[in-house]
């Protein structure tokens, strides 16, 4: 579907992700004359507003969340706005909505609501004809808690829209050294020929938080750190790496090859898998409670998983994904590591060689580092003293004159075009969900309990000796 949609619906207008994410993004976008100029945004939530009120909500937002720099002509933004109150639990409302619409509009709807609404918004679409077919829908995660109710919504979402109208959002996909990791493979013949297990040793792939549980509370209760980074921005990020040479930048062909690795994970062992819950501890040099404290009651929720990953097919066979995520962690960092192996044979006596790491850096910095061993300078008699010395690309300096974009900003933008590459496929949710639904189901057996770790430390020392026992150190 490459038709451009001219509205754009926003549920869940006047929420948290509204305001820091979307509503700066398309003022971005239009700042950059990327919007075509017959877009029409519309907003939708429960809140009693008129235009006037959601255009000033939106002033604010973009005025908090996005630099004074990419701001552009916001009166000119702002004046694609309106808005249409609308409680989607209750069939009144849609039809307002929809005469905001009009007729014959290619429309392109954004859900930014509980999932647990899905299902009667998607019925309210459908009566009131906005889920034909010139609509595309856009779906905010979690889908689900579990194949099982992942299944019922992409099922609900199916009833009314088709899967090349349904674009699954997971926002690392819209990240600019994300995209990139798809480039540095393919379109470079140094790393190809390279990027199986002759040459690569194993590779790191680590999301750690140092924030606690801020205003998620009883969501992340419900969830832990396995259901919310590890099924959805993790294994997305693993596939990226493992995935084999797709035949074109198709949205067909790279979703084609993502579920390929995701369906070859192999079903980990117990030994394979550490959980943990913070305690109290230091974060960012102050003094934070632990996780029991803040969610105000004691609870077995993993707030912390390591994980040793392995993918059966004939490029990764016998290369280790380790993989860890958690909050309350030493530092705010999204990082690849790529380890290769050592050199057969080292022709330079008493020198200690490390083998070559690439790191691909997602946040808080997008950059990509490549450590290789290099001659230290200097005149000597016998052998050569030899250095690990990193080349570095950092790519606000490679790329002089292009700002940071949000996430949001290309996803929406290819939500509107049409353009499904960078969202996520049913098939691919539901082979993620089966490799997730399988760890809990092995944690349940052996009646797993987290681990504690102090805040401000790198997890529990479980963790570190998952890695180590095959002579691995994360990478830190």
């Amino acid at each position: 579907m490459k038709t451009k949609a001219d509205t754009l619906i926003l549920f869940g207008a006047t929420g948290d992700l509204s305001q820091r994410m979307l509503l700066p993004s398309l003022c971005a976008l239009d700042a950059d004359n990327l919007l075509a100029e017959d877009l029409r945004i519309v907003g939708t939530a429960r809140s009693e507003l008129d235009d006037a009120a959601f255009r000033n909500f939106a002033r604010e937002a973009i005025e908090t969340y996005l630099p004074a720099d990419r701001r552009g002509s916001m009166a000119e933004f702002l004046n694609r706005l309106s808005y249409s109150q609308l409680d989607v639990t209750t069939t009144e409302g849609y039809s307002d909505l929809a005469d905001k619409v009009g007729q014959n509009r290619e429309v392109a709807i954004f859900l930014s609501t509980a999932p647990s609404l899905f299902e009667p918004t998607i019925k309210g679409l459908a009566a009131h004809g906005l889920a034909d077919n010139n609509s595309r829908i856009c779906l905010e995660k979690p889908l689900g808690t579990d194949l099982e109710s992942s299944c019922a919504i992409n099922d609900a979402v199916a009833g009314a829209f088709s899967e090349d109208r349904t674009f699954r959002i997971d926002h690392y996909l819209g990240k600019e050294t994300v995209q990139n990791l798809i480039a540095l493979r393919f379109a470079n013949i140094l790393f190809e020929p390279l990027w199986n297990s002759q040459h690569i040793d194993h590779i790191q792939i680590t999301v750690a938080e140092t924030v606690g549980l801020e205003s998620r509370v009883d969501f992340y209760d419900s969830a832990g750190a396995l259901r919310d980074m590890v099924q959805n921005h993790m294994l997305q990020l693993l596939a990226l790496v493992a995935m084999e040479p797709p035949s074109s930048f198709d949205a067909g062909a790279v979703r084609d090859e993502k579920v390929k690795v995701l369906r070859a994970l192999r079903k980990l062992d117990a030994k394979e898998s550490v959980t943990g819950q913070y305690r109290g501890g230091a974060s960012g040099g102050e003094i934070v409670p632990g996780y029991d404290e803040e969610l105000g009651r004691d609870s077995d929720t993993e707030t912390f998983v390591a994980l040793k990953g392995h993918i059966d097919n004939w490029r990764w066979q016998g290369v280790p994904f380790y993989m860890r995520t958690g909050k309350r962690l030493a530092e705010r960092v999204t990082e690849i590591i790529v380890h290769f192996r050592c050199v057969p044979h080292s022709i330079f006596p008493g020198a200690k060689l490390h083998p070559n790491k690439l790191v691909i850096g997602i946040q808080p910095e997008e950059n990509i580092t490549l450590s290789m061993m290099a001659k230290v300078p200097g005149i000597e008699q016998e052998g050569m003293t030899l250095r690990e010395v990193p080349l570095n690309i950092a790519m606000p300096d490679a790329f002089t004159g292009k700002h940071k974009r949000i996430a949001y900003e290309r996803l929406l933008l290819d939500l509107i075009g049409g353009d499904q590459t960078l969202f996520v496929r049913r098939d691919e949710v539901e082979a993620q969900w089966h490799w997730v639904d399988d760890i809990r189901a092995t944690w349940e057996a052996e009646t797993n309990q987290p681990k504690t770790y102090n805040a401000g430390s790198w997890g529990p020392s479980a963790a570190i000796a998952l890695a180590e026992r095959d002579g691995v150190s994360w990478h830190e």
